[in-house]
């Protein structure tokens, strides 16, 4: 990979946001794929968050683990494809916080506006936290892809409350925001990788079409970054996988399943 990065940093830091197309290969999105159906531990760990308040029927199901894993799902996490970018972005080494499988189906999914530093500016000391989206089905609007809104990263962290079981961003800033800002579906082929800033206000409509909107989210800090409670996690710089190691772990993940289930 010899991008430069440097039109990937001035759109990150002026929007808060930056799409990559095509990031990763269609034939290693759908060998993810595979595993995920496949696999018993991750079905396991879904949970369903119920994030609106009322018996709506509509409910958003994931996993979430904050270790990096020895899997299909790590591997991915620690691609050279996804992390490079971050290193350019930040001049840092970078450090997994936590991973995300997120399993929108249809009639299932949603997130109200919040910025991902109202989680968790109690942990970090910089809103220098970034999330990553690898989509692994094609997002649009009809499937509830997600919503962000360009250069709200620059307003600071915003006060949050809870409903259900979401944390969400002030309702009267969230509506300044949107009256003074551009609101942005951020629409991707399977295989593309959106960057999104801590700060950045986003959301989800539910998946109210009859195709799936299944993807993975990473969080990682900047090494640069500091913790500041009592307690802190093992975090550690990614070691960058070049394809071949990718494939090579994706592999044997499958091939772990495929026994497994023999």
């Amino acid at each position: 990979m010899t991008d430069s990065y440097e039109e990937t940093t001035r759109q990150f830091e002026r929007d808060g946001f930056v799409i990559l197309e095509d990031r990763i290969d269609a034939a290693d999105i759908e060998q993810v794929l595979r595993i995920w159906w496949a696999d018993p531990q991750l079905t396991a760990a879904l949970k369903e968050n119920a994030n609106f308040d009322g018996d709506d029927g509509i409910r958003t199901r994931l996993a979430y683990r904050q270790d990096l894993g020895d899997d299909a799902y790590g591997a991915l996490a620690r691609s050279a494809r996804v992390v490079e970018p971050m290193e350019h972005i930040y001049q840092s080494t970078i450090q997994h916080y936590y991973t995300l499988n997120m399993q929108k189906d249809p009639g299932t999914g949603g997130w109200e506006y919040h910025q991902d530093y109202g989680y968790h500016y109690r942990e970090f000391f910089y809103p220098d936290l970034v999330s990553v989206m690898v989509a692994l089905d094609p997002a649009t609007r009809a499937n509830g892809c997600l919503r962000v809104v360009r250069g709200s990263h620059l307003l600071g962290r915003l006060e949050h409350e809870h409903l259900g079981a979401q944390q969400i961003a002030n309702r009267e800033r969230v509506a300044l925001a949107l009256e003074e800002m551009e609101e942005v579906h951020c629409e991707m082929g399977a295989g593309s990788v959106l960057y999104f800033h801590g700060n950045i206000l986003h959301a989800s409509n539910p998946n109210l079409s009859d195709t799936s909107r299944w993807c993975l989210i990473y969080a990682y800090v900047p090494s640069t970054n500091r913790w500041i409670l009592p307690e802190a996690p093992q975090l550690a710089p990614i070691e960058r996988l070049d394809d071949t190691a990718f494939r090579a772990a994706l592999d044997a993940h499958e091939t772990r399943i495929l026994k497994k289930g023999g």
